[in-house]
Protein backbone atom coordinates (compact mmCIF):
# COMPACT_ATOMS: atom_id res chain seq x y z
CA UNK A 1 0.00 0.00 0.00
CA UNK A 2 1.42 3.36 -1.03
CA UNK A 3 1.20 6.35 1.32
CA UNK A 4 -0.60 9.51 0.23
CA UNK A 5 2.34 11.93 0.28
CA UNK A 6 4.93 10.80 -2.26
CA UNK A 7 7.83 12.80 -3.69
CA UNK A 8 9.56 11.66 -6.89
CA UNK A 9 13.10 13.02 -7.24
CA UNK A 10 14.50 12.83 -10.77
CA UNK A 11 12.42 12.93 -13.91
CA UNK A 12 13.40 11.45 -17.28
CA UNK A 13 12.10 8.08 -18.45
CA UNK A 14 12.32 6.37 -15.05
CA UNK A 15 10.81 9.31 -13.18
CA UNK A 16 7.87 9.41 -15.58
CA UNK A 17 7.31 5.68 -15.07
CA UNK A 18 7.18 6.31 -11.31
CA UNK A 19 4.68 9.13 -11.87
CA UNK A 20 2.40 6.93 -14.00
CA UNK A 21 2.68 4.15 -11.41
CA UNK A 22 1.48 6.49 -8.64
CA UNK A 23 -1.30 8.09 -10.70
CA UNK A 24 -2.61 4.64 -11.70
CA UNK A 25 -3.01 3.91 -7.98
CA UNK A 26 -4.91 7.11 -7.26
CA UNK A 27 -2.01 9.03 -5.74
CA UNK A 28 -0.80 12.40 -7.02
CA UNK A 29 2.90 12.77 -6.22
CA UNK A 30 5.10 15.85 -6.09
CA UNK A 31 7.99 15.92 -8.58
CA UNK A 32 11.45 17.39 -7.98
CA UNK A 33 14.60 17.59 -10.10
CA UNK A 34 17.93 19.38 -9.69
CA UNK A 35 17.83 20.34 -13.38
CA UNK A 36 15.94 23.47 -14.35
CA UNK A 37 14.42 21.81 -17.40
CA UNK A 38 14.65 18.03 -16.92
CA UNK A 39 13.80 15.60 -19.72
CA UNK A 40 10.14 14.68 -19.58
CA UNK A 41 9.04 17.95 -17.96
CA UNK A 42 6.83 18.69 -20.96
CA UNK A 43 4.94 15.44 -20.31
CA UNK A 44 3.90 16.34 -16.76
CA UNK A 45 0.16 16.87 -16.26
CA UNK A 46 -0.60 20.47 -15.30
CA UNK A 47 -1.92 19.59 -11.85
CA UNK A 48 1.39 18.00 -10.73
CA UNK A 49 3.29 20.10 -8.18
CA UNK A 50 6.91 20.44 -9.28
CA UNK A 51 10.17 21.88 -7.97
CA UNK A 52 13.00 22.22 -10.50
CA UNK A 53 16.55 23.55 -10.22
CA UNK A 54 17.57 22.31 -6.77
CA UNK A 55 16.69 19.93 -3.95
CA UNK A 56 14.23 21.66 -1.65
CA UNK A 57 14.18 20.31 1.87
CA UNK A 58 10.62 21.33 2.83
CA UNK A 59 8.84 19.10 0.26
CA UNK A 60 11.26 16.29 1.12
CA UNK A 61 10.45 16.47 4.83
CA UNK A 62 6.72 16.71 4.07
CA UNK A 63 6.77 13.43 2.14
CA UNK A 64 5.97 10.02 3.59
CA UNK A 65 7.85 8.27 0.79
CA UNK A 66 10.60 9.53 -1.53
CA UNK A 67 11.17 7.67 -4.80
CA UNK A 68 14.72 8.71 -5.63
CA UNK A 69 16.46 8.56 -8.98
CA UNK A 70 19.42 6.14 -9.05
CA UNK A 71 21.57 9.08 -10.08
CA UNK A 72 21.09 10.64 -6.64
CA UNK A 73 23.31 9.05 -4.00
CA UNK A 74 21.74 8.14 -0.67
CA UNK A 75 24.66 10.00 0.92
CA UNK A 76 23.28 13.30 -0.46
CA UNK A 77 22.88 15.54 2.65
CA UNK A 78 19.26 16.46 1.89
CA UNK A 79 18.32 12.78 1.55
CA UNK A 80 20.17 12.02 4.76
CA UNK A 81 18.15 14.71 6.55
CA UNK A 82 14.89 13.34 5.19
CA UNK A 83 15.85 9.80 6.19
CA UNK A 84 16.78 10.96 9.68
CA UNK A 85 13.34 12.56 9.94
CA UNK A 86 11.72 9.20 9.24
CA UNK A 87 10.96 9.55 5.53
CA UNK A 88 11.28 6.24 3.68
CA UNK A 89 13.51 6.44 0.59
CA UNK A 90 13.24 3.84 -2.17
CA UNK A 91 13.92 3.52 -5.89
CA UNK A 92 11.69 2.29 -8.67
CA UNK A 93 13.21 -1.21 -8.46
CA UNK A 94 12.08 -1.53 -4.84
CA UNK A 95 8.51 -0.65 -5.83
CA UNK A 96 8.69 -3.18 -8.68
CA UNK A 97 9.92 -6.11 -6.59
CA UNK A 98 7.30 -5.44 -3.90
CA UNK A 99 4.54 -5.89 -6.46
CA UNK A 100 5.96 -8.32 -9.06
CA UNK A 101 4.53 -11.84 -8.77
CA UNK A 102 6.74 -13.37 -11.47
CA UNK A 103 10.20 -14.89 -10.81
CA UNK A 104 13.00 -12.36 -11.20
CA UNK A 105 16.44 -12.92 -12.70
CA UNK A 106 18.68 -10.14 -11.37
CA UNK A 107 21.96 -9.23 -13.09
CA UNK A 108 24.68 -6.83 -12.02
CA UNK A 109 28.44 -6.38 -12.43
CA UNK A 110 30.86 -3.74 -13.61
CA UNK A 111 30.71 -4.97 -17.20
CA UNK A 112 28.59 -7.23 -19.36
CA UNK A 113 25.26 -6.57 -17.59
CA UNK A 114 23.37 -5.50 -20.69
CA UNK A 115 24.70 -8.38 -22.79
CA UNK A 116 23.72 -11.04 -20.24
CA UNK A 117 20.36 -9.41 -19.53
CA UNK A 118 19.57 -9.32 -23.24
CA UNK A 119 20.70 -12.93 -23.73
CA UNK A 120 18.51 -14.28 -20.92
CA UNK A 121 15.56 -12.20 -22.11
CA UNK A 122 15.92 -13.46 -25.67
CA UNK A 123 16.30 -17.04 -24.47
CA UNK A 124 13.03 -16.77 -22.54
CA UNK A 125 11.28 -15.18 -25.50
CA UNK A 126 12.61 -17.89 -27.82
CA UNK A 127 11.03 -20.45 -25.49
CA UNK A 128 7.66 -18.70 -25.66
CA UNK A 129 7.82 -17.35 -22.11
CA UNK A 130 6.10 -14.01 -21.45
CA UNK A 131 9.18 -12.12 -20.30
CA UNK A 132 9.82 -8.52 -19.31
CA UNK A 133 13.35 -7.15 -19.70
CA UNK A 134 14.37 -3.82 -18.20
CA UNK A 135 15.68 -1.97 -15.17
CA UNK A 136 18.98 -0.29 -16.01
CA UNK A 137 18.51 -1.25 -19.66
CA UNK A 138 15.65 -0.26 -21.94
CA UNK A 139 12.25 -0.28 -20.28
CA UNK A 140 11.88 1.12 -16.73
CA UNK A 141 11.02 -1.72 -14.36
CA UNK A 142 7.61 -0.37 -13.31
CA UNK A 143 6.47 -0.38 -16.94
CA UNK A 144 7.00 -4.17 -17.00
CA UNK A 145 4.34 -4.88 -14.38
CA UNK A 146 1.56 -6.98 -15.85
CA UNK A 147 -0.67 -9.83 -14.74
CA UNK A 148 0.59 -11.78 -17.78
CA UNK A 149 4.27 -11.47 -16.85
CA UNK A 150 5.82 -14.93 -16.36
CA UNK A 151 9.47 -13.88 -15.90
CA UNK A 152 11.28 -10.60 -15.24
CA UNK A 153 14.93 -10.16 -16.24
CA UNK A 154 16.44 -7.06 -14.66
CA UNK A 155 19.77 -5.35 -15.21
CA UNK A 156 20.58 -3.59 -11.95
CA UNK A 157 23.26 -0.98 -11.33
CA UNK A 158 24.91 -0.47 -7.96
CA UNK A 159 23.01 2.82 -7.79
CA UNK A 160 19.69 0.99 -8.08
CA UNK A 161 20.71 -1.62 -5.52
CA UNK A 162 21.36 1.12 -2.96
CA UNK A 163 17.61 1.74 -2.62
CA UNK A 164 16.39 -1.86 -3.13
CA UNK A 165 15.82 -3.89 0.04
CA UNK A 166 13.05 -6.37 -0.81
CA UNK A 167 14.57 -8.16 -3.80
CA UNK A 168 14.23 -11.95 -3.59
CA UNK A 169 15.48 -12.98 -7.02
CA UNK A 170 14.96 -16.50 -8.31
CA UNK A 171 18.54 -16.27 -9.58
CA UNK A 172 21.06 -13.46 -9.23
CA UNK A 173 24.55 -12.84 -10.54
CA UNK A 174 27.44 -10.45 -10.07
CA UNK A 175 29.33 -10.89 -13.34
CA UNK A 176 32.56 -9.13 -12.38
CA UNK A 177 33.93 -6.34 -10.21
CA UNK A 178 36.37 -3.67 -11.33
CA UNK A 179 36.98 -0.08 -10.31
CA UNK A 180 34.06 2.11 -11.31
CA UNK A 181 32.06 4.98 -9.84
CA UNK A 182 34.71 5.69 -7.23
CA UNK A 183 33.58 9.29 -7.46
CA UNK A 184 30.43 8.03 -5.67
CA UNK A 185 31.75 5.23 -3.44
CA UNK A 186 34.47 5.75 -0.85
CA UNK A 187 36.33 2.55 -1.81
CA UNK A 188 36.29 -0.40 -4.16
CA UNK A 189 35.09 -2.53 -1.22
CA UNK A 190 32.11 -0.22 -0.69
CA UNK A 191 31.23 -0.46 -4.39
CA UNK A 192 31.66 -4.26 -4.36
CA UNK A 193 29.55 -4.74 -1.23
CA UNK A 194 26.75 -2.71 -2.79
CA UNK A 195 26.81 -5.03 -5.81
CA UNK A 196 26.87 -8.18 -3.66
CA UNK A 197 23.57 -7.22 -2.03
CA UNK A 198 21.88 -8.62 -5.15
CA UNK A 199 22.51 -12.13 -3.73
CA UNK A 200 20.52 -11.47 -0.54
CA UNK A 201 17.57 -13.91 -0.43
CA UNK A 202 18.28 -15.13 -4.01
CA UNK A 203 17.23 -18.68 -4.83
CA UNK A 204 20.51 -19.21 -6.70
CA UNK A 205 23.71 -17.16 -6.63
CA UNK A 206 25.69 -17.34 -9.89
CA UNK A 207 29.27 -16.09 -9.52
CA UNK A 208 32.37 -15.76 -11.69
CA UNK A 209 35.20 -18.18 -10.89
CA UNK A 210 37.62 -15.83 -12.65
CA UNK A 211 36.81 -13.00 -10.22
CA UNK A 212 36.77 -13.93 -6.54
CA UNK A 213 35.19 -10.60 -5.64
CA UNK A 214 31.92 -11.83 -7.16
CA UNK A 215 31.65 -14.76 -4.75
CA UNK A 216 28.52 -14.44 -2.56
CA UNK A 217 29.25 -13.77 1.13
CA UNK A 218 26.35 -16.05 2.14
CA UNK A 219 24.25 -18.43 0.08
CA UNK A 220 23.10 -22.04 0.29
CA UNK A 221 22.67 -22.45 -3.45
CA UNK A 222 25.55 -21.37 -5.69
CA UNK A 223 26.87 -22.20 -9.11
CA UNK A 224 29.82 -20.66 -10.94
CA UNK A 225 30.96 -19.89 -14.45
CA UNK A 226 34.50 -19.60 -15.72
CA UNK A 227 37.00 -20.63 -18.37
CA UNK A 228 37.88 -24.11 -17.05
CA UNK A 229 35.69 -27.23 -17.07
CA UNK A 230 33.97 -26.71 -13.69
CA UNK A 231 30.21 -26.00 -13.44
CA UNK A 232 29.53 -23.74 -16.44
CA UNK A 233 32.81 -23.53 -18.32
CA UNK A 234 34.78 -24.75 -21.35
CA UNK A 235 36.11 -28.12 -22.49
CA UNK A 236 38.02 -29.45 -25.46
CA UNK A 237 35.76 -31.53 -27.70
CA UNK A 238 36.11 -32.74 -31.29
CA UNK A 239 39.36 -30.82 -31.68
CA UNK A 240 38.06 -27.43 -30.53
CA UNK A 241 36.91 -25.47 -27.50
CA UNK A 242 33.25 -25.83 -26.45
CA UNK A 243 31.07 -24.12 -23.86
CA UNK A 244 30.17 -26.75 -21.30
CA UNK A 245 27.67 -27.49 -18.56
CA UNK A 246 29.18 -29.52 -15.70
CA UNK A 247 31.82 -30.95 -18.01
CA UNK A 248 29.45 -31.82 -20.86
CA UNK A 249 30.08 -29.97 -24.16
CA UNK A 250 27.13 -27.83 -25.22
CA UNK A 251 28.17 -25.44 -27.99
CA UNK A 252 31.44 -24.85 -29.88
CA UNK A 253 32.95 -21.47 -29.07
CA UNK A 254 33.35 -20.99 -32.83
CA UNK A 255 29.53 -20.95 -33.15
CA UNK A 256 29.31 -17.73 -31.11
CA UNK A 257 29.01 -14.50 -33.07
CA UNK A 258 30.14 -12.44 -30.07
CA UNK A 259 33.91 -12.15 -29.80
CA UNK A 260 36.34 -12.72 -26.97
CA UNK A 261 36.67 -14.61 -23.70
CA UNK A 262 34.66 -11.97 -21.86
CA UNK A 263 31.69 -12.74 -24.10
CA UNK A 264 32.20 -16.47 -23.56
CA UNK A 265 31.85 -15.76 -19.85
CA UNK A 266 28.72 -13.73 -20.56
CA UNK A 267 27.25 -16.65 -22.51
CA UNK A 268 28.04 -19.08 -19.67
CA UNK A 269 26.45 -16.79 -17.08
CA UNK A 270 23.32 -16.51 -19.21
CA UNK A 271 23.15 -20.31 -19.52
CA UNK A 272 23.40 -20.77 -15.75
CA UNK A 273 20.64 -18.23 -15.07
CA UNK A 274 18.44 -19.63 -17.83
CA UNK A 275 18.78 -23.20 -16.56
CA UNK A 276 17.64 -22.21 -13.07
CA UNK A 277 14.42 -20.60 -14.35
CA UNK A 278 13.80 -23.60 -16.62
CA UNK A 279 14.41 -22.04 -20.02
CA UNK A 280 14.96 -25.03 -22.34
CA UNK A 281 18.46 -25.66 -23.66
CA UNK A 282 17.23 -25.58 -27.27
CA UNK A 283 16.07 -21.99 -26.82
CA UNK A 284 19.35 -21.03 -25.13
CA UNK A 285 21.48 -22.44 -27.95
CA UNK A 286 19.32 -20.89 -30.67
CA UNK A 287 19.93 -17.46 -29.16
CA UNK A 288 23.65 -18.02 -28.53
CA UNK A 289 24.14 -19.05 -32.16
CA UNK A 290 22.48 -15.94 -33.60
CA UNK A 291 23.22 -13.18 -31.06
CA UNK A 292 25.73 -10.77 -32.59
CA UNK A 293 26.09 -8.45 -29.62
CA UNK A 294 24.79 -5.07 -28.57
CA UNK A 295 25.69 -1.81 -30.25
CA UNK A 296 28.80 -0.08 -28.86
CA UNK A 297 30.06 -3.25 -27.12
CA UNK A 298 33.00 -4.82 -29.02
CA UNK A 299 31.08 -3.96 -32.19
CA UNK A 300 32.95 -4.58 -35.43
CA UNK A 301 32.49 -1.34 -37.38
CA UNK A 302 34.45 -2.10 -40.54
CA UNK A 303 37.54 -3.63 -42.06
CA UNK A 304 39.55 -1.01 -43.95
CA UNK A 305 42.65 -2.00 -45.89
CA UNK A 306 42.87 -5.17 -43.78
CA UNK A 307 42.55 -3.27 -40.46
CA UNK A 308 39.69 -4.14 -38.11
CA UNK A 309 37.99 -1.14 -36.45
CA UNK A 310 36.09 -2.07 -33.28
CA UNK A 311 33.75 0.15 -31.25
CA UNK A 312 33.60 -0.60 -27.52
CA UNK A 313 32.68 2.89 -26.34
CA UNK A 314 30.66 1.22 -23.55
CA UNK A 315 34.00 0.32 -21.95
CA UNK A 316 33.72 3.22 -19.51
CA UNK A 317 35.95 1.70 -16.84
CA UNK A 318 39.34 0.02 -16.72
CA UNK A 319 37.91 -3.46 -16.19
CA UNK A 320 35.83 -3.21 -19.36
CA UNK A 321 38.86 -2.06 -21.34
CA UNK A 322 40.98 -4.94 -20.01
CA UNK A 323 38.24 -7.38 -21.03
CA UNK A 324 37.95 -5.85 -24.51
CA UNK A 325 41.70 -6.03 -25.08
CA UNK A 326 41.83 -9.65 -23.91
CA UNK A 327 38.90 -10.53 -26.13
CA UNK A 328 40.29 -8.88 -29.25
CA UNK A 329 43.80 -10.26 -28.67
CA UNK A 330 42.33 -13.72 -29.32
CA UNK A 331 41.06 -12.87 -32.79
CA UNK A 332 43.65 -10.40 -34.14
CA UNK A 333 46.76 -11.67 -35.87
CA UNK A 334 48.54 -8.32 -35.96
CA UNK A 335 49.02 -5.43 -33.57
CA UNK A 336 46.38 -3.76 -31.38
CA UNK A 337 45.95 0.01 -31.26
CA UNK A 338 43.90 1.41 -28.37
CA UNK A 339 41.91 4.66 -28.25
CA UNK A 340 41.25 5.75 -24.66
CA UNK A 341 40.33 8.77 -22.57
CA UNK A 342 37.53 10.87 -21.12
CA UNK A 343 36.42 11.26 -17.51
CA UNK A 344 38.33 8.76 -15.38
CA UNK A 345 35.99 8.77 -12.36
CA UNK A 346 39.01 8.62 -10.00
CA UNK A 347 40.00 5.14 -11.20
CA UNK A 348 43.43 3.58 -10.95
CA UNK A 349 44.64 3.16 -14.55
CA UNK A 350 47.75 1.16 -13.62
CA UNK A 351 46.22 -2.27 -14.57
CA UNK A 352 46.62 -1.11 -18.18
CA UNK A 353 50.42 -0.96 -17.87
CA UNK A 354 51.14 -4.68 -18.52
CA UNK A 355 48.97 -4.59 -21.64
CA UNK A 356 50.81 -1.53 -22.93
CA UNK A 357 53.97 -3.57 -22.53
CA UNK A 358 52.36 -6.55 -24.29
CA UNK A 359 49.48 -6.83 -26.76
CA UNK A 360 48.84 -3.08 -27.19
CA UNK A 361 51.23 -1.58 -29.72
CA UNK A 362 50.18 1.96 -28.88
CA UNK A 363 47.51 3.93 -27.04
CA UNK A 364 46.21 7.27 -28.27
CA UNK A 365 44.70 9.40 -25.51
CA UNK A 366 42.26 12.30 -25.51
CA UNK A 367 39.79 13.90 -23.12
CA UNK A 368 39.77 15.30 -19.61
CA UNK A 369 41.97 12.68 -17.92
CA UNK A 370 44.26 11.87 -20.85
CA UNK A 371 47.39 12.91 -18.95
CA UNK A 372 46.91 10.09 -16.43
CA UNK A 373 46.78 7.63 -19.32
CA UNK A 374 49.72 9.20 -21.13
CA UNK A 375 51.87 8.72 -18.02
CA UNK A 376 51.39 4.94 -18.00
CA UNK A 377 53.91 4.09 -20.72
CA UNK A 378 56.11 5.43 -23.51
CA UNK A 379 53.97 4.03 -26.32
CA UNK A 380 51.20 6.59 -25.79
CA UNK A 381 50.24 9.51 -27.98
CA UNK A 382 48.25 12.63 -27.11
CA UNK A 383 45.54 14.09 -29.34
CA UNK A 384 42.84 16.70 -28.83
CA UNK A 385 39.77 14.76 -29.89
CA UNK A 386 38.41 11.56 -31.38
CA UNK A 387 38.86 12.83 -34.95
CA UNK A 388 42.60 13.12 -34.40
CA UNK A 389 42.69 9.77 -32.59
CA UNK A 390 41.15 7.93 -35.54
CA UNK A 391 43.42 9.73 -38.00
CA UNK A 392 46.54 8.84 -35.96
CA UNK A 393 45.53 5.18 -35.70
CA UNK A 394 44.84 5.06 -39.44
CA UNK A 395 48.38 6.31 -40.05
CA UNK A 396 49.87 3.63 -37.75
CA UNK A 397 47.83 0.49 -38.40
CA UNK A 398 48.65 -2.04 -41.09
CA UNK A 399 46.78 -5.02 -42.56
CA UNK A 400 46.11 -7.59 -39.84
CA UNK A 401 45.99 -4.96 -37.08
CA UNK A 402 43.01 -3.87 -35.00
CA UNK A 403 42.04 -0.40 -33.79
CA UNK A 404 39.93 -0.62 -30.65
CA UNK A 405 37.93 2.23 -29.11
CA UNK A 406 37.73 1.11 -25.45
CA UNK A 407 38.11 4.40 -23.57
CA UNK A 408 38.24 3.18 -19.91
CA UNK A 409 36.48 6.47 -19.13
CA UNK A 410 33.08 8.10 -19.13
CA UNK A 411 32.24 10.33 -22.08
CA UNK A 412 30.66 13.34 -20.36
CA UNK A 413 33.64 15.67 -20.81
CA UNK A 414 33.04 15.74 -24.58
CA UNK A 415 29.80 13.87 -25.33
CA UNK A 416 26.29 13.78 -23.91
CA UNK A 417 26.46 9.99 -23.56
CA UNK A 418 28.73 7.08 -24.44
CA UNK A 419 26.53 6.15 -27.42
CA UNK A 420 27.21 9.53 -29.01
CA UNK A 421 30.96 8.91 -28.71
CA UNK A 422 30.52 5.52 -30.38
CA UNK A 423 28.38 6.95 -33.17
CA UNK A 424 31.02 9.61 -33.83
CA UNK A 425 33.68 6.88 -34.02
CA UNK A 426 31.58 4.88 -36.49
CA UNK A 427 31.12 7.97 -38.68
CA UNK A 428 34.86 8.68 -38.67
CA UNK A 429 35.77 5.08 -39.52
CA UNK A 430 33.25 4.84 -42.32
CA UNK A 431 34.73 7.99 -43.84
CA UNK A 432 38.26 6.55 -44.02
Amino acid sequence: MLPERILIIGLGQTGLSCLHYCLARGITPVVMDTRTCPPGADQLPEHIERHFGELKLAPMLAAQLIIASPGLALATPALQQAQAAGVEIVGDIELFVRECQAPIVAITGSNGKSTVTTLVGEMASEAGIKVGVGGNIGTPALDLLSSELALAVLELSSFQLETTRSLSAAAATVLNISEDHLDRYDSLAHYRDTKLEIYHRAGLAVYNREDDQTRPPRSDATVSFGLDHTDYGRVQHQGELWLSRFGEPVLPVSALKILGTHNQLNALAAMALADWVKIPQAAQLAVLRRFSGLAHRCQLVAEKQGVLWVNDTKATNVGATLAAIAGMSEVVSGRLWLIAGGQGKEQDFSPLIPLLQGPVAGMVCFGQDRHQLLALADNTHEVSNLDEAVAWCASQAQAGDCVLLAPACASFDMYARYQQRGEHFITLVEAL
